[in-house]
C-alpha cells in the first residue's frame, strides 16, 4: 500500500470509526450540555478539556504513524505492514485506544456526565477484551519476536514515564 493510499484510507477510517465513538455517540448521550461540574469542582471541567485535547492529538499522531512508519491504516482490513514502535508507542502499547477513552472521559468531565463516564468505561472494557483476545495474539503471529519484545517493555494501558528505546 502506498503512503498516499494509506493516508486516504486512514482519513476515511478516522471519519467513520473514531469520530463516531468519540463524537457522535457522546453527543447522542449528553447532547454536549454543560451540567454543574462534578463535586462543584470547575477544575475537573478544565481537566476534561485537557484530556480532550491530548486525546485528539494522540489519536491523530498514532494514525499518522501507522501511515508514515507502518505503510498501513488503523483499520483491520489494511493494517500496517511493519511494526510501529515510535512516538507514543514508546510509552504505551495502545495509544489510539488510550486516546479514544481519554477523549470520551474528557467530555464526561467537561459536561459532568455520569452517562459518558459509564460509556468511557464500556469502550475501555470492549477495547481491552478485543486487545487481549484478538489483537495481541494476531500481532504476535504477524510480527513474532519484535512484537514479543515490545510486549515485554511497553505497558498496555498505563504509559511508561520514560520512553522505551526500541533496539529494533
Amino acid at each position: 500500500m502506498t503512503k498516499l493510499t494509506a493516508a486516504i484510507a486512514s482519513a476515511v477510517f478516522v471519519l467513520v470509526a473514531p469520530t463516531s465513538v468519540v463524537g457522535v455517540i457522546p453527543w447522542w448521550i449528553c447532547r454536549w450540555q454543560l451540567n454543574p461540574p462534578f463535586l462543584g469542582l470547575y477544575a475537573l471541567r478544565y481537566l476534561g478539556v485537557v484530556m480532550l485535547i491530548i486525546g485528539v492529538a494522540g489519536l491523530l499522531d498514532s494514525v499518522g504513524r501507522f501511515v508514515v512508519k507502518g505503510s498501513g491504516t488503523p483499520a483491520p482490513v489494511a493494517p500496517p505492514q511493519t511494526l510501529v514502535v515510535s512516538g507514543l508507542y514508546r510509552f504505551v502499547r495502545n495509544p489510539m485506544y488510550v486516546a479514544v477513552v481519554s477523549t470520551i472521559a474528557g467530555q464526561a468531565l467537561l459536561f459532568a456526565s455520569v452517562e459518558l463516564l459509564e460509556y468511557a468505561f464500556g469502550v475501555w472494557l470492549c477495547t481491552h477484551l478485543f486487545v487481549c483476545f484478538y489483537e495481541e495474539p494476531h500481532l504476535k503471529k504477524c510480527f513474532g519476536e519484535p512484537y514479543e519484545l515490545f510486549l515485554r517493555h511497553v505497558p498496555r494501558w498505563i504509559p511508561r514515564l520514560r520512553p522505551w528505546n526500541d533496539p529494533m
